[in-house]
């Protein structure tokens, strides 16, 4: 399951609309939609903040199974480093979604002229 399936899986399950989501958050609900349907990759700060919306920790977002289930080793081990950001402060948590998030557009750039110099 991707992270807007796994989204739209809780929202469901806690009888939100996505309407309601995304304006508690202050996005448009067109946007909040192309999230669930994986048209678009949110920003690590925008997970964050859906997460809080829909009341489940930001660890909890990224599991791989049912809410609160976590499978496998690996799985482990980004779990407890999801536990570890969710407990920094804030400012400190914005400082790393920067970094990460800077990291993962640097490798869909990369990915994508690959992708055309392929072609």
């Amino acid at each position: 399951m991707n992270l807007g399936e796994h989204l739209k899986s809780i929202r469901e399950k806690k009888d939100l609309s996505q309407k309601q989501v995304a304006l508690s958050i202050g996005m448009d609900p067109s946007q909040y939609s192309k999230i669930e349907k994986g048209k678009t990759d949110p920003s690590v700060s925008t997970v964050e903040k859906i997460g809080n919306a829909l009341g489940v920790p930001l660890a909890e977002l990224f599991s791989s199974g049912e809410i609160g289930e976590v499978s496998g080793t690996a799985d482990m081990m980004l779990m407890e480093k999801v536990r570890i950001i969710d407990s920094l402060e804030e400012e400190e948590k914005r400082s790393l979604y920067i970094i990460i998030d800077g990291l993962a557009s640097k490798k869909k750039l990369r990915d994508n002229l690959s992708d055309l110099l392929d072609k």
